[in-house]
């Protein structure tokens, strides 16, 4: 029973700690809301520059495209990512989001 508990209890703080799967047409929709938020967006690479480990790359899923600034590498375009950062609202223009990126802490190339 002990055994069962802790494990139940490791998978919480695991959990706890992941950051949530959202659509990217969802942090596109109201960036302020997720301002300096940690996010996790799945998509297909529609775009990628880098240099010397960084640079940044643009993804893609059903519902937007966002562009993820990246320090550890770039994918290259079609890979199909999951990305962890933290959303950076950019400027707004008649009420569109404009600039919206993700500082990346990690991707996963599926």
């Amino acid at each position: 029973m002990k055994l069962k508990l802790t494990s139940v209890t490791v998978a919480a703080v695991v959990l706890a700690g992941c950051a949530p799967m959202l659509p990217i047409g969802r942090i596109n929709a109201d960036p302020s809301r997720f301002r300096n938020q940690r996010v996790r967006v799945a998509g297909t690479v529609t775009t990628s520059v880098g240099l010397m480990g960084k640079g940044g790359y643009q993804i893609e899923d059903a519902t937007g495209k966002i562009i993820v600034l990246s320090m550890s590498g770039v994918p290259s375009r079609g890979s199909r990512v999951t990305v962890t950062g933290r959303v950076l609202p950019g400027a707004e223009v008649l009420g569109a989001a404009v600039g919206v990126t993700i500082r990346e802490e990690s991707h996963k190339v599926k």
